[in-house]
């Protein structure tokens, strides 16, 4: 190979390398790439949000949620979660047991409404 030619290849990689380092940097920091962890933290945030409101919404389906809105009220703050895994309200339709963070989420939810 030709030194001219060597130079030129050598310049040439090199140029391949840093314009690929460009290109992820640019598409991490401003072109809305992520990687496949904060996806999947954010779909996990965005299912318990879904779940949170389904528990509020069944709270709220019950015939007397005003008395139990007011009980849960009168809880301390530590004891709310555990109120509404007995009452069942954090299970989803199918689900035989829930996970303690959507019964956390949905106190959060439920307290919204305790301070109306």
């Amino acid at each position: 190979m030709k030194p001219e030619t060597a130079g030129k290849v050598k310049y040439g990689v090199w140029g391949l390398i840093l314009g690929a380092i460009i290109v992820m940097i640019i598409g991490f920091a401003w072109g809305g790439w992520s990687t496949k962890g904060s996806t999947q933290k954010t779909a996990d945030e965005a299912v318990l949000a879904s779940q949170a409101a389904i528990c509020v919404a069944q709270f709220m389906k019950q015939p007397e949620h005003e008395g139990k809105l007011k009980e849960l009220g009168e809880l301390d703050s530590y004891r709310r979660a555990e109120f509404v895994e007995t009452g069942g309200w954090d299970k989803m339709p199918g689900q035989e047991k829930a996970d303690s963070a959507v019964a956390q989420a949905c106190v959060k939810g439920l307290e919204v409404l305790i301070k109306k």
